[in-house]
């Protein structure tokens, strides 16, 4: 019965998603949506989720072979209650309900991130948590990425709010953006050794997981460049 159930609210959500006010239902987004831009995106998400086959658990569980999984199961995470009460399987549906808006969606979950708005942005995200897989499903769409064929500025399209749109900015944008807004990053302005220290404060005292030291490298670059001491690029608009 609760499947049943699950798989009802499943529906309405997509029902719901696919109505008047957006043009295409998820099913039509994902033909359509590039993997590479989900990637891109995705680099909000990977200060608590690992989606590497195997990866460790963070703030979040591993991300690996997440879509079409049932919810709440990963071996060696501690789930909210309001996850392991949800019950059913992670359909495409209920994902782009949930990165939508996570605390909508599940009322009372531990997840900060504030979700994705962009009805694109979600089907991107979506394509490449599948592309992450033993076995992605087939959402129709062509394997080849209109986004590998844009060059390296595509990843400035984009809405990052009040940072300059730089290069590194994308990078920058997502780290930050994942727990708290931008605007506690181009209120301040630092030496690139000052901006150094506070990454490291934040991941001793603030629990901020570790970047990757190509990501660390790209946004200590862009931040040392634009929001530095004298704050050139602030307020942009």
């Amino acid at each position: 019965m609760r499947n049943l159930v699950c798989h009802g609210v499943a529906l309405a959500l997509g029902m719901t998603l696919a109505g008047p006010g957006l043009a295409q239902s998820i099913t039509d987004r994902l033909a359509e949506a590039s993997p590479d831009a989900g990637e891109r995106l995705y680099r909000q998400c990977q200060s608590c989720h690992t989606i590497d086959s195997g990866g460790p658990n963070r703030a979040g569980p591993n991300l690996f072979g997440i879509v079409g999984h049932a919810v709440a199961t990963w071996d060696g995470f501690r789930y909210s209650s309001v996850l392991t009460e949800l019950g059913g399987d992670w359909t495409v549906e209920r994902l782009d309900a949930f990165l939508e808006n996570p605390r909508e969606f599940a009322p009372g979950t531990r997840m900060s991130f504030r979700g994705l708005s962009d009805p694109e942005d979600r089907a991107a995200v979506i394509a490449y948590l599948n592309s992450q897989s033993d076995a992605p499903l087939d959402f129709g769409g062509s394997e080849a990425s209109e986004d590998s064929e844009a060059g390296d500025d595509s990843a400035l399209d984009g809405d990052f709010g009040l940072m300059f749109v730089a290069e590194g900015v994308d990078v920058t944008y997502y780290a930050c953006t994942s727990c708290h807004s931008e605007m506690i990053v181009v209120q301040q302005g630092k030496t690139r050794d000052g901006w150094d220290h506070l990454l490291d404060w934040m991941v001793a005292e603030q629990g901020m997981m570790e970047l990757e030291t190509a990501d660390r490298e790209i946004i200590l670059d862009y931040l040392a460049e634009h929001y530095n001491t004298d704050r050139p690029n602030f307020p942009q608009r």
